[in-house]
């Protein structure tokens, strides 16, 4: 039996979840003198992330951080289902699969290190930035060409949008 190409798992996908700090950011964090932590997100990563949202897909962030500007980005976005400080983000993913009684089949997961590791091993589609580490990268059915905090979220949603034909698709006959 041959193992299926991770473009097989894209037209089946409904749910896109990623982790923040080495996805959605690069996972470098500024301490400021009064001890604020402040993180840099990718612009086009948003985009994808509020493209997909219109397009009715179920978002979810689930991340161990807990910057309450991390928040604020991600609400603006659109994005209602933000889970920060999730320290065991397996049982916070069982939960908001069962509450939205979503397949985990129909999954897409990005993390990058080890905390995410029990969530991908259970999921459709496990992915991550060309920058994860080694054990994230070795049960990762996808990895990003790109970085985390530079395109990695934007490629991954970009890809499922287009194989399932709302990314965009008829740009031209939009803007004529």
């Amino acid at each position: 039996m041959t193992e299926k190409s991770y473009k097989e798992y894209l037209e089946h996908i409904t749910t896109l979840i990623f982790d923040v700090d080495g996805v959605l950011t690069d996972g470098t964090i500024t301490v400021t003198t009064s001890g604020e932590m402040l993180r840099s997100m990718n612009i086009k990563d948003g985009y994808a992330l509020k493209t997909a949202v219109d397009n009715g897909f179920n978002i979810c962030i689930i991340s161990g951080g807990s910057n309450e500007g991390v928040r604020l980005r991600l609400k603006g976005l659109g994005i209602k289902d933000i889970y920060l400080g999730a320290h065991n983000k397996i049982e916070q993913l069982n939960t908001y699969l069962s509450t939205h009684n979503i397949k985990s089949e129909n999954v897409l997961y990005m993390g990058d290190d080890i905390p995410d590791y029990p969530v991908m091993k259970g999921i459709g589609l496990p992915c991550c930035p060309q920058d994860a580490v080694p054990e994230i990268k070795n049960i990762s059915k996808y990895v990003s060409h790109k970085k985390g905090g530079k395109g990695a979220v934007r490629d991954v949603i970009e890809q499922v949008l287009k194989v399932q034909g709302k990314w965009h698709g008829n740009f031209e006959a939009k803007y004529d």
